[in-house]
């Protein structure tokens, strides 16, 4: 890990941002850089912990932390960020975003956080994205190998909805939102490398198959899905202006949201993090991405229904507190957007879910995930093939393919 902390990244670049923040600074007394999460735990770009001990003016000590997110430095990520720069995307989202969404809420008298706190670094070398540590406050990630429960998954259902509600009615405030945040990752320029990304992943998933039981059922349609895949997912991205739509987290996986918890266990609060793959449009984005990737085995298929309330009560209560002006869309609108856009769940059992289902290992890495050389086609093997996975592949393919997700 240590080769992977620049060696730009120094007690320096710190300095201006602690003498904004810390009262009292006077100078740093020892500096660390370290990993911020273990191999399997992020993919998208390396996380770095920051521990800082300061000395105040008065003399004393106080320890300081903060979260940084750096850019892969390999070729194919490189190729990825000039079309989609997931940095600038997420620098937007917490600088300007973020801080609107609240103050819509602000505006009713309610008080909603929505995630960590951001800070800019005078002097980067790289794209970043610096942010408070939140595990000072005491907040974590829940454990993704078991999915979350009722508790869980419910508060996390409320602050998606929180954060529908706001941005839905922040385009009826002021407008459109930037065509960054329309597209996310769907830009016809990316085609190609998308296509190329997904071939190997939707081929290992092919052959690993007839590993599961009860496969015949499905494995006709997934064979003809294979050819028309990233077709089905631009199609899915265009936006239908007749449809309720909403700004996307678009990446709302288990260890994306973290919770507070008090004294005896009990949630206190939910954050979201990491707002690199925002993207406006239906709400079946961020529900069938969160509850097919994140929730329990046992609860997964049989409260998908009962989640979908859940949800629906929150966000309808969130559009009434912020009065929002067009028309509330029904419970059954909501299940209408899942059933129309369920393609979208095949591609989230096949991709992210097999990510979060994998113990930790080593090999978990984004040039893995996504790359064709024998090390990364031996990773998407391992995805495919872990117990944990194919328990809950073989409930999801058949109740996906009742629900006519696998139809062309």
């Amino acid at each position: 890990m240590a080769s992977k902390i620049p060696d730009w990244v120094t007690a320096e670049l710190f300095e201006d941002l602690l003498k904004a923040n810390v009262e009292g600074f006077s100078k740093v007394k020892s500096f660390k850089a370290d990993s911020g999460s273990a191999a399997g735990e992020n993919y998208a770009t390396i996380m770095l912990r920051v521990n800082i001990e300061v000395e105040l003016q008065d003399g004393k000590s106080k320890p300081v932390s903060y979260m940084v997110k750096l850019p892969h430095q390999l070729e194919m990520f490189q190729e990825m960020m000039k079309r989609t720069n997931i940095f600038d995307i997420e620098r937007t989202m917490y600088n300007q975003v973020v801080p609107e969404i609240e103050a819509i809420y602000e505006e009713v008298g309610v008080d909603i956080t929505f995630g960590a706190r951001s800070y800019d670094l005078k002097n980067a070398k790289t794209d970043y994205v610096a942010l408070e540590d939140l595990g000072v406050k005491g907040f974590k990630n829940a454990n993704r190998l078991e999915g979350f429960d009722q508790a869980h998954t419910e508060r996390v259902l409320q602050k998606l909805a929180q954060w529908h509600a706001a941005s839905a009615v922040r385009v009826t405030t002021k407008g459109s939102y930037t065509d960054i945040l329309l597209d996310g990752l769907y830009k016809e320029e990316n085609r190609p490398m998308m296509t190329e990304m997904m071939k190997g992943i939707g081929s290992n998933f092919v052959k690993s198959c007839p590993t599961y039981e009860g496969y015949e059922v499905f494995i006709d349609k997934v064979k003809a899905l294979q050819p028309v895949l990233i077709d089905k997912m631009f199609d899915f991205a265009k936006v239908d202006p007749m449809e309720f739509n909403v700004l996307n987290h678009g990446d709302s996986w288990s260890n994306n949201i973290m919770f507070q918890y008090d004294a005896f266990g009990k949630i206190k609060e939910v954050y979201l993090v990491d707002y690199q793959l925002p993207k406006y449009g239906t709400v079946a984005q961020d529900l069938l991405y969160f509850l097919i990737s994140s929730t329990k085995l046992e609860d997964k298929l049989s409260k998908f229904d009962y989640y979908i309330k859940v949800y629906h009560e929150n966000l309808v209560e969130h559009l009434k507190i912020l009065k929002y002006s067009k028309p509330i869309p029904s419970l059954r609108d909501i299940h209408l957007a899942l059933f129309k856009y369920g393609f979208f769940g095949y591609t989230v059992a096949t991709g992210v879910m097999a990510a979060v289902l994998l113990d930790p290992t080593d090999t978990a890495s984004f040039e893995n995930f996504v790359g064709d050389t024998e090390a990364g086609l031996a990773f998407q093997m391992q995805l495919f093939n872990s117990p944990r996975f194919r328990k809950h592949i073989q409930v999801i393919m058949p109740w996906l393919l009742n629900r006519g997700a696998l139809d062309m």
